[in-house]
């Protein structure tokens, strides 16, 4: 039996999800990408490759909320970068992640922000 480790299985889900899902400029794909300390989300169009908006809790300022409160405020970031670009929909990947905490925390956040998926 074959032992992998926690990001070669996420990484696994991951492309398996991938491949059923894809994001175009009118519909892009909000990527979200999970670290120990930080979050990150992109805005993807896959039809040209390209990343159309990112943010991540690096840019925010520094302040004393913890990571979920950190990950909505991403999730809102986002949002407000999608609506610049007149993105009002998108496909969410979770990146392999379970729907629970700072992922679905970025979730909510962009829902909160205007952006539908």
């Amino acid at each position: 039996m074959n032992i992998k480790s926690k990001t070669e299985k996420r990484q696994r889900r991951h492309r398996r999800v991938r491949a059923k899902m894809h994001g175009t400029s009118e519909k892009p794909r909000l990527l979200v990408f999970r670290s120990a300390k930080h979050i990150y989300a992109q805005l993807i169009d896959d039809n040209k490759g390209k990343i159309i908006a990112s943010a991540s809790d690096l840019k925010l300022a520094k302040s004393k909320k913890n990571k979920t409160e950190k990950a909505k405020e991403i999730g809102k970031l986002i949002a407000a970068e999608g609506k610049k670009l007149q993105v009002e929909k998108a496909v969410f990947d979770r990146g392999g992640y379970k729907y629970h905490g700072r992922i679905k925390a970025v979730a909510e956040g962009a829902r909160e922000g205007g952006l539908k998926f």
